[in-house]
């Protein structure tokens, strides 16, 4: 507060404790008059008694400004708790549980006549004083949620907003016309937001797209009902029955060879030394490790080491060296692979993962084969184990791979690469996006810098 002392008039107070005397303090736009919520919010109570035969929309509602959505349709006889609310299209909704966060919310033509617990309130909208989009838009301010924090009560767990509280704390209100301006603009920032998303998705299919159209790649299914299938036996490295007739059949402009051939080490360092590990002899040691869980799938990005002594590694692991790949074994169809290009000695990961290094091929080049559904393809019929499927290193060593000159590997990564900076750009614009909308909304409402 600016000043030692503040009076308040005891016919506008609702609440003696002095933290809620301290805790409506916005520092709001001295432009716009401040108005209690409870002035243009009216509570609705529509009671709904669920019949079993009858069907039901139900609702979830979305923490930090993200909405109403229709949580599924659910047959009375499924529905526990009988006495419900019903909501309509128009209202204001929000979740007393999770007020502090965010969860309020329009109610959508999608969810009208959907049922709600006790846990939820919904609201009447006074719409010639309140555009209800606004009020959504300033409930899950940071202001606003700090608010609903210290005027909600219960258990450690459970915390529940006091209606109150919420119907007599006071908002900055502009007129009409500016409250749809500003409703306006935070829409116009977050649908760019969602057109950048759009636009790095096009450019992701347009790598793959590049990738099949500059190598010359097609895949066709084999027939199995034919009685004879010819074999090129030099780009083989699998001799049995299964391998040959089960799967896919590819074909590439440049020679297809398998992955076997662009090896240099597999499970071993550059001097032929074992990359297996058992860390419980270091227990003490400092470890960088990375799991399944750290690789995030089908972009060959890794999300965070987990740092660890090796004590508190349980199972078997593997060293990964810098420059040397990973490739996930485990569940394969999650295209989980790395480049390591880090220079720390100590990174350990999951022996869930094939560890080798590459000889005569672009590292970029190979990266790319090896995210693409090329290598995706081959491996979908030879997964073993219905619940943990998994991929043999008899398997992964014999997916083919187009083998052209260094010149166009170079010419291909080096393209893909470009693209792959778009796509990183649209994707920092976007999220940057989403966060100006809110913040904008902020800073014009409350002054914010």
């Amino acid at each position: 507060m600016s000043i030692l002392l503040e009076f308040i008039g005891f016919k506008d107070l609702n609440s003696w404790s002095v933290l809620h005397l301290l805790e409506n303090d916005f520092k709001y736009n001295k432009d716009y008059n401040l108005v209690q919520i409870g002035k243009f919010l009216t509570r609705d109570k529509t009671p709904v008694l669920v019949n079993d035969t009858i069907k039901y929309k139900r609702v979830t509602i979305k923490q930090y400004n993200n909405g109403l959505f229709l949580r599924d349709i659910e047959i009375g006889k499924n529905i526990g708790t009988k006495r419900q609310f019903s909501i309509k299209k128009g209202q204001f909704l929000l979740s007393k549980i999770d007020a502090r966060n965010g969860a309020f919310g329009v109610v959508q033509e999608e969810i009208d006549n959907a049922i709600i617990t006790g846990n939820f309130w919904t609201y009447d909208v006074n719409y010639s004083l309140v555009n209800p989009y606004f009020l959504a838009l300033m409930t899950t301010t940071k202001q606003f949620m700090r608010f609903c924090q210290m005027a909600s009560s219960g258990t450690t767990n459970r915390h529940y907003l006091q209606e109150n509280k919420f119907l007599n704390v006071k908002i900055p209100l502009p007129p009409l016309e500016v409250q749809k301006r500003m409703v306006r603009d935070y829409q116009d920032r977050l649908d760019l937001a969602v057109l950048q998303e759009q636009q790095a998705q096009e450019k992701e299919k347009e790598i793959e797209n590049y990738l099949y159209r500059e190598l010359g790649i097609e895949i066709f299914k084999n027939d199995n009902n034919k009685l004879l299938n010819f074999v090129n036996f030099k780009n083989i490295g699998r001799w049995d029955s299964i391998y040959l007739l089960d799967g896919n059949n590819i074909q590439s402009k440049y020679n297809l060879i398998p992955i076997s051939n662009i090896l240099n080490t597999f499970l071993k360092d550059l001097d032929n030394n074992s990359l297996r590990i058992d860390s419980k002899k270091y227990p003490t040691k400092n470890f960088k490790y990375i799991g399944m869980e750290n690789i995030e799938k089908e972009t060959g990005k890794l999300s965070q080491f987990q740092d660890v002594k090796g004590i508190d590694i349980k199972s078997t692991t593997i060293k990964l060296p810098k420059n040397f790949f990973l490739y996930g074994k485990l569940r394969p169809y999650l295209n989980k692979y790395y480049l390591n290009k880090h220079d720390k000695y100590n990174i350990i990961i999951s022996s869930e993962f094939f560890v080798f290094s590459t000889k005569n091929i672009n590292k970029i080049y190979f990266k790319y084969i090896l995210s693409s559904s090329f290598i995706q393809n081959q491996i979908e019929n030879h997964m073993k184990g219905a619940r943990m499927p998994r991929i043999s290193e008899a398997t992964f060593k014999n997916l083919k791979i187009p083998l052209p000159s260094l010149e166009t590997q170079n010419n291909i990564a080096n393209h893909i690469g470009s693209l792959k900076d778009d796509i990183q750009n649209l994707k920092e614009q976007s999220t940057q996006n989403k966060s100006l909308a809110l913040k904008e909304f902020e800073k014009e409402i409350f002054n914010e810098a």
